[in-house]
């Protein structure tokens, strides 16, 4: 065979390219068109029937050298494109999201501006124990400027004989103290049914990382008229993340922190595994604020405070620990709390 054979093949063939690209374009055209019928008929996009009666009527026109089961490979995958397509063009653009709001959601709590641009923690115990133990903490917390203060009152535990919180009673001590120290309350509910009554006690709602998926939690958050602070699950992805907070959003409520707390591995040197680069994603995906628990991420005092100048650097906006005024004796998650006088350094370190 000549060059110009060659050639004149070549330029054949990319003849047959454009064409194969206009007939395909023309086809997505008219995909879209049946998607946008359907969608007003409330049917479904994917007809598994019509698809293999496409497929059947193709194959029976195959003079080859394709076989069969070649062409319903090539024709299965522009199927799947059209399909994506109509997906595509109907999906709605999160609530969460910034195609759907580019500025920043700036959230405030009693005076302090979550978003703003400015460092923020949130610092208190693990779990509510005692009037005298949270007060400890308080008075800490207010002599350093802060004004966030956690407690956990319903304490979701991996095993069921590990204290489990004293529950409406914690609540009431947090929110005893907060008054008395003007401080804001941060606490985790889990269940639905006591949204309703944690509204008089707490300042944000926290839900925690086993209930990142608890969709009925999630709905009841996001019909009160309280910013909720959302930690990530310890197997989701960031999509799954993401998705949780949509469910808060779609029932009104746009206040929503969200909380990198590290993903489970296979590492086992720390508690879990901080994921530093959700941080920088969450915030050029959706336009919430992003914390970062350091406490539950890597489970190790002597890593809170690298783990929080990471957080800082790449653009939280703040960061949560837990502090305990003798954390020997803590009745949940002793090895990972600060004492006071180590969450003082802490705190210094990153302003």
């Amino acid at each position: 065979m000549s060059n110009e054979e060659l050639d004149k093949l070549r330029q054949d063939l990319d003849e047959v390219n454009q064409e194969l690209l206009t007939l395909i374009n023309k086809r997505a055209q008219l995909v879209q068109d049946i998607g946008g019928i359907k969608q007003q008929q409330g049917m479904n996009r994917f007809d598994p029937v019509r698809e293999r009666d496409m497929l059947d009527s193709i194959t029976q026109n195959n003079d080859g050298p394709f076989e069969n089961s070649t062409i319903q490979h090539i024709f299965k995958e522009i199927f799947k494109a059209g399909l994506e397509l109509q997906e595509d063009d109907h999906r709605k653009a999160l609530l969460v999201s910034r195609k759907k709001k580019p500025e920043d959601t700036v959230i405030t709590i009693k005076g302090e501006t979550i978003g703003d641009g400015n460092p923020h923690f949130i610092m208190g115990p693990c779990a509510v124990e005692s009037y005298d133990q949270v007060a400890q903490v308080a008075e800490a917390v207010k002599g350093e400027g802060l004004k966030l203060l956690r407690g956990g009152a319903f304490k979701p535990r991996s095993s069921p004989y590990d204290f489990q919180g004293l529950g409406l009673e914690g609540l009431k001590i947090l929110k005893q103290v907060a008054d008395e120290y003007d401080l804001a309350v941060i606490s985790e509910i889990v269940n639905p049914a006591d949204i309703e009554t944690a509204v008089d006690y707490v300042d944000v709602i926290q839900i925690g990382a086993r209930n990142m998926q608890n969709f009925e939690l999630l709905k009841a958050a996001g019909r009160v008229n309280k910013p909720v602070l959302l930690k990530r699950g310890m197997s989701a992805t960031i999509s799954e993340f993401i998705n949780a907070a949509e469910y808060i959003i779609s029932q009104g409520n746009e206040n929503i922190i969200l909380c990198e707390r590290g993903i489970r591995t296979y590492e086992k040197a720390t508690r879990n595994t901080l994921d530093i680069s959700s941080v920088p994603i969450l915030k050029q995906e959706t336009h919430l604020p992003v914390f970062v628990d350091v406490t539950h991420s890597t489970g190790r005092r002597d890593l809170l405070l690298p783990t929080a100048k990471a957080a800082m650097a790449v653009g939280a906006d703040g960061v949560m620990a837990e502090v305990h005024p003798d954390p020997a004796v803590a009745l949940s998650d002793s090895a990972q709390q600060m004492d006071i006088e180590t969450f003082k350094k802490f705190i210094n370190e990153l302003r």
